[in-house]
């Protein structure tokens, strides 16, 4: 289906995106997926391309487009010819951002120009043991000493957790409140902040994810980002992009998986005809064509909201749980019409296979997303009856 949506400077830039990926990132995906974490050298290279935190003023280092066709774009093209593995968007798009709004003049002239460089890599640590999507229950404590605020506790699942240089760290702050959470900023280095091992994972081989341990770290009172007890808020703020960029990715995922299943199908013979001839498959390729085509076309119009400031927290929810559903159904029906072959490591549908089920869980669960999509709707558990 013809999209919409995109100008003539988007198509240019999707051009030299595609060449970039092809030439800069998709030779070394293999080794990154064996080593377990993808070369710092990466950043550095998407950096002089002038990738990273495209919406970050000039002065900056930044190109100042906050457009977000222009990260759909970037999104769509490391999926198609890049690396899984290799999280642009949450640097960029999912953690970037929290300097942008809620930090000072100085906190962004100090940290924003490495980050744009890519010589400072960046994650967030959200995710405890005890505590997933409910934010609410963290238990990662800050204590004000006066000048300065002593850190304990410990993070789970933190993407870039080995990579990162700067790790924008969620603690409760007031221990009267559910929400007495506040955010601060924990550099490499800093007198102990630890990294446990680079966790093992099912899908995403190339990404790394750690568990981190703070131990009386010390972080200056300079390295508080936004309000203080205000850190629930603050992250609350980026939810809707959070999972916007989710919906995107997932369809692009979907679209990948469907490109290589017709690859296969067309060239891969039984009973002396391509699978491709038989009636199942193609009314699978049609189903799913369909479907990804339907999710695309909604997905669009949630960006074009988005660039207006009106995308509601409701239709982020509907966008990220239809896609990461979508995208689990596709990467299973193409690994079935791959046969054996799909279960094999040196296809890619089996990668993005395995890939595609943590897409039901984070940036909120499924399960979570209809919770608000059914409140949005009016019916709210907490009213029944009443």
């Amino acid at each position: 289906m013809q999209r919409l949506i995109f100008e003539e400077e988007h198509d240019m830039f999707r051009d030299s995106v595609r060449s970039f990926f092809i030439n800069e990132i998709q030779p070394h995906g293999e080794r990154w997926r064996e080593q377990g974490i993808v070369d710092r050298e990466a950043y550095l290279k998407a950096g002089e391309q002038g990738l990273l935190l495209m919406w970050a003023d000039e002065k900056y280092g930044g190109a100042g487009v906050r457009d977000f066709r222009y990260e759909q774009i970037l999104m769509e093209e490391l999926t198609q010819h890049g690396d899984a593995g290799f999280f642009l968007w949450l640097h960029s798009r999912l953690v970037g951002p929290y300097i942008d709004e809620f930090g000072t003049e100085e906190q962004k002239e100090r940290w924003l120009p490495k980050c744009v460089s890519g010589e400072s890599i960046l994650a967030i640590a959200m995710t405890e043991p005890g505590a997933g999507s409910d934010l609410a229950s963290i238990r990662a404590k800050a204590e004000d000493k006066g000048d300065h605020f002593l850190l304990n506790g410990a993070k789970t699942y933190i993407s870039n957790g080995i990579l990162a240089d700067l790790v924008i760290v969620a603690a409760r702050t007031d221990p009267g409140s559910k929400r007495g959470i506040s955010l601060f900023v924990v550099e490499r280095g800093m007198e102990g902040f630890e990294r446990g091992a680079n966790l093992a994972k099912i899908g995403l081989k190339s990404q790394d994810t750690a568990e981190l341990f703070f131990n009386n770290v010390k972080v200056p009172k300079e390295n508080l980002l936004g309000q203080l007890h205000r850190g629930f808020y603050h992250m609350m703020h980026g939810l809707v992009e959070e999972r916007l960029l989710g919906a995107v990715g997932f369809v692009a995922n979907a679209e990948a998986a469907y490109n290589v299943t017709m690859e296969y199908i067309e060239e891969r013979h039984a009973f002396g005809q391509p699978i491709a001839a038989f009636q199942n498959t193609r009314f699978k390729m049609a189903d799913m064509r369909t479907e990804i085509d339907v999710a695309q076309a909604f997905v669009d119009q949630c960006v074009l909201q988005h660039n207006d400031g009106k995308l509601s927290p409701e239709d982020a929810a509907k966008a990220k749980l239809f896609t990461s559903e979508l995208e689990g159904r596709v990467t299973d029906e193409c690994l079935q019409l791959h046969g054996g072959a799909g279960y094999m490591d040196e296809y890619p549908i089996s990668r993005m296979y395995t890939a595609a089920r943590v897409s039901r869980i984070y940036a909120g669960t499924s399960e979570v997303m209809r919770e608000i999509i059914a409140r949005s709707i009016g019916l709210d558990p907490r009213k029944a009856g009443s």
